[in-house]
């Protein structure tokens, strides 16, 4: 017993030291060369948000790489001399351009991020934040607002707060607090709509980060809202069969001439809801009789096109239906998946064609789904036609069988 607690000691010890000698191969050089960080440690006044896994301190840049001055002495008047240097913090108003003095050099940036943009600080001076900034307002978002300023890290990581599942708290620090945000007039409930839309729950519970955040439709430092003319766009960067029809459709002259946002006036924007075949009808759910009422033409179109809609879907699901029951008999279901599979992408070109707000070509493709999925309905029957002919015909076979043997047992007894 004690020869085993013995070599449980020397094997945790062993341990220990590896794991300290791995962490100290790890560890940033800078931490014991640059005095700044090494003064700043010594009497426990290091930023805030400092990480030692910022980029720049990745990348070699340490205190001195911003703020100027003399990391190699540790006499504090001549590290912050002004002479050697030393240009401390910047104002608000002065951040874009003392990070553009690297950011926006392309052969500073070169050495690097090859491939990254060099334009950022004049894409910022374009936005609400910029042109803000530059009128004195103290403030909008500048720079560090959005990266912080010591635990910058890059956008592929999660802990970043420009991460795609972290950038709606970053933007929800200023826009959702009410009393900040009060001398602008905006609302502040962004956050707490975008979270419960198809895109909000897709990025934020799914963590999906395909589908949008803030800054997939309001820009990254060119931040702004977006205009009448622009809506349409931006949903078109992802939906882009359905702004091609829409484009094409009577209803985009009308609502340029109402001056109504294209996609956001049926689909909402930040609060965006899952979409379904009754926002094309007249019901309850519909978005259809918010402009159009009982006798106009806009009216009868939505009557149409949900009809056709939902006569498809009601073929589409029999379909589905029979292809489980075919899965249950262990029938084959191959040609049967294919049909559906057909059926399906027609269901899919069908729901986009809405937005053309023509009941004839949306009338056209449904007709066109519902054949295949009735031909997986047809196919279905087949299979199971044939399920149960061999059924039957397997118990035809065991009653023969059975009459057989018993027919040759007694056979046999009266040779005997």
């Amino acid at each position: 017993m004690k020869s085993f607690l013995i070599i449980i000691w020397i094997i945790a010890a062993m341990l220990m030291l590896i794991s300290t000698r791995s962490a100290a191969q790890d560890k940033n050089p800078v931490f014991e060369t640059d005095d700044c960080i090494i003064c700043h440690i010594q009497i426990e006044m290091m930023p805030a948000d400092f990480h030692q896994n910022d980029i720049h301190l990745q990348e070699g840049l340490s205190c001195a790489g911003c703020h100027g001055g003399d990391p190699s002495t540790d006499d504090p008047e001549l590290a912050m001399d002004r002479e050697r240097g030393f240009v401390g913090v910047p104002s608000r108003q002065e951040t874009p351009e003392f990070c553009g003095k690297c950011h926006s050099s392309i052969e500073v940036m070169r050495k690097f991020r090859p491939r990254i943009a060099t334009d950022q600080v004049e894409q910022y001076f374009t936005s609400i934040h910029g042109q803000k900034l530059k009128q004195g307002d103290k403030k909008v978002a500048e720079c560090v607002a959005c990266h912080t300023a010591h635990s910058i890290m890059s956008a592929n990581d999660g802990r970043a707060s420009t991460h795609p599942l972290n950038v709606p708290g970053t933007c929800k620090t200023c826009h959702s607090d009410p009393e900040y945000m009060k001398e602008y007039d905006i609302p502040t409930d962004q956050f707490e709509n975008f979270t419960v839309s198809v895109h909000g729950t897709a990025l934020l519970d799914n963590k999906d980060t395909g589908s949008p955040a803030c800054n997939d439709c309001h820009g990254n430092h060119g931040a702004t809202p977006p205009g009448l003319e622009s809506v349409s766009h931006i949903c078109g960067t992802c939906h882009a069969n359905n702004l091609n029809y829409f484009s094409s459709s009577p209803m985009e002259k009308a609502f340029r001439e109402m001056e109504i946002h294209a996609c956001e006036q049926c689909h909402g924007y930040h609060e965006v809801i899952p979409t379904s075949d009754e926002m094309i009808s007249v019901g309850e759910k519909s978005v259809c009789t918010t402009c159009h009422s009982e006798g106009d033409v806009g009216y009868t179109a939505a009557v149409e096109i949900h009809k056709d809609l939902t006569d498809f879907v009601q073929k589409y699901n029999e379909a589905e239906k029979k292809l489980q029951e075919i899965k249950k008999k262990g029938m084959d279901d191959v040609d049967i998946l294919f049909a559906l599979q057909e059926a399906n992408q027609t269901l899919i070109h069908t729901r986009t064609l809405v937005h053309t707000f023509d009941p004839l070509q949306v009338e056209e493709k449904a007709e066109e789904g519902k054949e295949k999925a009735i031909e997986a309905i047809n196919l279905a029957r087949q299979e199971i036609e044939d399920f149960y002919i061999r059924r039957y015909g397997f118990g035809f076979a065991t009653i023969f069988i059975t009459i057989f043997v018993v027919a040759l047992y007694f056979k046999v007894r009266s040779l005997d």
